[in-house]
């Protein structure tokens, strides 16, 4: 079978330090710059905080707006700026839609009556009292409205997305998976252009319970991804991101310019050992059979302090020009992180430079000729994106 290129031919990208292109490039192109950090409204949890965002601009509708979760607006709102970024309106009736999504959100009253129930009710009273909570309040309607799959069809519904559609749930391993079938359906010539992406909506008490829960947040002042010590944790941040893929035929055929050429995705889900993520990176990046010469790297290092340690043997194994964590500046956005990074890769790429350091680990200021995107899971799921200038 001849594989045909893909190319990324829109970004809509939505973070803590603006919206759009020319926004991330104005702030992250310039060295020294600062993430924007909330430390108060959900303390000892830090989050980087949604910008406000004039939501009419690209779902017009009230109705619209009032029925979707916070999540899903800002995942339909980052859609419309990829579509616009790409000059593609006109194309939506046979764009796939592959989208990366978490579980919904939570009706945040009820989940609190349900721990002060859990936390207060005698030991032997427990399951009894838990059941009627069951029974009266977490009823299945409750979350008809929430459902994962419901940000794929508010895209559809608000911009007209009309061809094949698909919904991604597994954390950080959704995204990168999302981005790798749409890459692939592409080249193998089932369809000429796909929209892909996720959101995260870092203000919500009930990640907060459930990341929280598990040990994955960082607690209390803000610091730097790499210097998060042996606690580790991530710093949840606000992200919208989606891309415009296409052929490169067909962006040519309607006289589209490339940002990027994504060369290649390859993903793993490695055992929780130590070494594990290491190796499974070491072994995708083999795939992908791209020299390490002239390397840039956008990590999605988490912070989290497993997958930290994992990423960081990986990352002084490769011999790259230069390495930016993009955690520090923008947090995590789990779903929307790796189509996140590959859009700011397109973005440099485009731009014919690269970023300066970003966190106080970053390393290497060579000259940059191609870019490697890396995913890391806080608990599981290794990926890596390769971009190279559009001929």
């Amino acid at each position: 079978m001849i594989r045909k290129d893909v190319v990324i031919t829109g970004i809509g990208l939505v973070s803590s330090l603006g919206e759009g292109p020319d926004a991330h490039w104005e702030v992250l192109s310039k060295p020294g710059a600062k993430p924007v950090v909330d430390e108060a409204s959900f303390a000892p949890y830090p989050v980087h905080p949604l910008p406000p965002l004039s939501l009419d601009a690209q779902i017009p509708k009230k109705g619209d707006q009032r029925q979707m979760e916070p999540w899903q607006r800002l995942g339909t709102y980052a859609a419309g700026l990829a579509i616009d970024n790409a000059g593609a309106r006109g194309l939506v009736s046979d764009m796939h839609l592959i989208v990366a999504a978490g579980g919904g959100e939570r009706d945040i009253a009820v989940d609190e009556a349900v721990a002060t129930a859990f936390c207060t009710t005698p030991a032997d009273e427990v399951g009894p009292a838990l059941n009627e909570k069951l029974a009266t309040e977490l009823r299945p309607t409750l979350f008809l409205a929430q459902l994962s799959n419901l940000l794929a069809g508010n895209i559809s519904i608000v911009h007209g997305v009309t061809g094949s559609s698909r919904t991604f749930m597994g954390e950080e391993s959704a995204a990168a998976d999302a981005v790798r079938i749409a890459a692939a359906r592409l080249s193998e010539g089932r369809g000429g252009i796909a929209l892909v992406g996720g959101a995260y909506a870092s203000q919500r008490w009930d990640l907060m319970l459930l990341y929280g829960a598990g040990d994955a947040l960082w607690r209390g002042g803000f610091a730097p991804v790499s210097a998060r010590g042996e606690k580790g944790g991530f710093v949840g941040g606000a992200l919208g991101a989606f891309l415009v893929l296409e052929t490169a035929e067909h962006a040519a055929a309607r006289g589209a310019t490339p940002l990027a050429k994504l060369a290649g995705v390859a993903t793993d889900a490695a055992h929780k050992r130590a070494g594990g993520s290491a190796a499974a990176a070491q072994a995708l990046w083999r795939k992908l059979g791209a020299p390490a010469q002239g390397l840039g790297v956008l990590s999605g290092m988490t912070g989290v302090a497993e997958a930290r340690t994992e990423e960081d043997a990986f990352l002084n194994g490769l011999g790259a020009a230069a390495v930016r964590r993009t955690g520090t500046l923008i947090g995590h956005g789990v779903e929307a992180t790796f189509p996140a990074n590959v859009a700011l890769g397109a973005l440099a790429l485009a731009r014919g430079g690269f970023f300066p350091a970003m966190d106080p680990a970053d390393a290497g200021n060579g000259a940059v000729e191609r870019i490697l995107v890396t995913g890391f899971g806080q608990w599981r799921g290794e990926a890596l994106a390769l971009l190279e200038r559009a001929a």
